[in-house]
């Protein structure tokens, strides 16, 4: 498996692989990997010759100096992870702050059309800044064909389309299913962090985004709300930061369905964001 951490060395490896007209996936990571993202990573072998997986544990996008501090940085372990998806398909693209940044750590601004500013942009100041930052350069480093993204962070993905539709990128983003854990929990790097007790609570997530599904099929979407709001409350352990229903094109929160959502092909989402002790956790499902 290849490896390389400045943005010269695989520059002219992925100018090699264009030459041959080989197609190329990009599966962007901030590493701590799982089986979530080895799954993007198996999607993107099935669609393109050779995939690389960036590395790179993204400043710009915290807005808190001390997740930064505690995020889990495994290099080793994730390349052994990654070999045994496949050894010779996959280039590992592991860079510097320096490397991507050349010594001026800021993001660039972005307008995403508003969708910045609905449910993560609310509690997290310049975080999707920072994402549309990091990502527009892999995009233009590796130039991929296809890039692929969990829909853990759906806001993120629908950002990054957005990003890509209005800056004229060639490149396909690809969204994959969330993959969890066998208790139904989101998987995701921060799991590794919880306390015992924290992660056998976690699970209450997802559990709670299913039966707020069924809910909604009868339920005004304020009255699914009061009820979410009501079971967290009851909860010991899991605080609920926020609990939303949007249309997944705006990602504006919705107070009741459209009575003619099918017709106008209107399409709604529920996310979730909850701390289980300081460790933020987020999940979102599709109600339709």
């Amino acid at each position: 498996m290849e490896f390389y951490s400045e943005k010269q060395q695989i520059t002219s490896i992925i100018n090699a692989f264009k030459a041959k007209q080989l197609t190329l996936g990009l599966v962007p990571t901030m590493g701590a990997l799982h089986e979530g993202h080895l799954q993007l990573v198996k999607k993107a072998l099935d669609n393109n010759d050779k995939v690389v997986v960036s590395i790179f544990v993204n400043p710009t996008q915290f807005d808190n100096s001390e997740d930064l501090k505690k995020y889990p940085r495994t290099l080793k372990k994730d390349l052994e992870l990654l070999k045994t998806v496949s050894k010779d398909r996959i280039i590992v693209y592991a860079p510097t702050v320096d490397d991507i940044y050349e010594g001026k750590t800021v993001s660039q601004s972005f307008d995403f059309d508003g969708l910045e500013f609905e449910m993560e942009g609310k509690f997290r100041d310049g975080h999707f800044d920072g994402v549309g930052t990091i990502v527009k350069r892999f995009f233009e480093i590796v130039k991929p064909h296809n890039a692929y993204f969990g829909e853990k962070d759906f806001q993120q993905l629908q950002i990054i389309k957005k990003m890509v539709e209005k800056n004229h990128i060639p490149v396909n983003v690809v969204g994959c299913k969330i993959y969890r854990e066998a208790s139904g929990l989101a998987m995701s790097s921060r799991n590794t962090r919880l306390k015992p007790a924290y992660k056998k609570a976690a699970p209450f997530i997802y559990k709670t985004l299913t039966a707020a599904k069924k809910h909604f099929g009868t339920k005004s979407a304020n009255k699914v709300l009061e009820w979410v709001e009501k079971q967290f409350a009851k909860h010991d352990l899991l605080e609920l930061e926020y609990f939303i229903i949007a249309d997944v094109n705006t990602l504006k929160a919705v107070k009741r369905k459209s009575p003619d959502s099918y017709r106008k092909k209107k399409s709604y989402r529920a996310f979730i964001a909850v701390y289980a002790d300081d460790i933020r956790l987020i999940d979102n499902i599709a109600l339709n």
